[in-house]
């Protein structure tokens, strides 16, 4: 036990160093960043920055999709409940658009519906969605949702051209990437097996471009505004908070 704690305080005292300007970075914006007990990864709050309190992780991953490390960022919003939209890496959704199917028709896995994440879900929930504005984030990336309008008005000339940029140089092809909003929040979640200040600055620049887009479809919808749906009742649930709250 003594020699675990010792590695562990090596470990953690490492990464101080490792992450001094992921550390600088969340200061600045009135932030914090922690590290996790087993110093095998971190957590940044940031209270004043995004549109919503804004969390930032960086760990083992918690999806079957991503191996090794991965990073998952969550806005709090309080978004119309109506928002249910997805943007996914392309290569991955033909990946789980395989699996899914099969696990779906597969007699044997009647539990399908619940053990799978929303991303999953979602491919067979949700009918696929154009993507209008940008001719690069249409080749690179995909869409469902429960509204065509709804997405339509989610992925904004400055949401395309914040995800355009990215993809220049992190979320390079092939890279597992989602953002999504449901339960009133935005998420996002890639693979990252080491994670610098470039990449966690980039896909921040997505997510708050993602939330002030999603707001503004949000008050749309609360000021009487509305938009057809297509979801799927026999698929209905609501998982846990869990699933992209804080690291397990």
């Amino acid at each position: 036990m003594v020699i675990k704690q010792i590695k562990q305080w090596f470990t953690v005292r490492a990464n101080a160093a490792r992450w001094r300007p992921l550390i600088d970075w969340a200061q600045e914006r009135g932030g914090v960043l922690r590290h996790a007990r087993d110093g095998r990864g971190f957590v940044i709050d940031l209270p004043r920055t995004l549109p919503g309190l804004t969390r930032i992780e960086w760990g083992p991953s918690q999806r079957s999709y991503i191996n090794g490390y991965e990073l998952r960022m969550r806005c709090e919003l309080k978004l119309h409940h109506d928002l249910q939209m997805m943007l996914i890496e392309r290569q991955l959704m033909d990946t789980l658009e395989s699996s899914v199917f099969e696990a779906y028709t597969d007699t044997l896995r009647t539990r399908v519906d619940t053990d799978t994440p929303e991303e999953m879900r979602w491919l067979v929930m949700f009918p696929k969605q154009p993507v209008q504005d940008s001719k690069l984030v249409k080749q690179r990336f995909g869409s469902v949702s429960n509204s065509r309008e709804l997405s339509n008005a989610w992925l904004s000339p400055e949401l395309c051209s914040r995800l355009a940029q990215a993809s220049q140089d992190i979320l390079v092809e092939g890279r597992p990437f989602v953002l999504l909003s449901l339960r009133g929040n935005v998420y996002l979640r890639t693979a990252m097996p080491d994670p610098s200040l470039n990449e966690v600055q980039g896909l921040a620049s997505v997510l708050e471009a993602a939330a002030h887009s999603a707001q503004d479809v949000s008050h749309r919808l609360g000021d009487g505004g509305s938009w057809p749906t297509t979801t799927s009742v026999a698929w209905h649930n609501r998982a846990s908070e869990g699933d992209y709250g804080t690291p397990h």
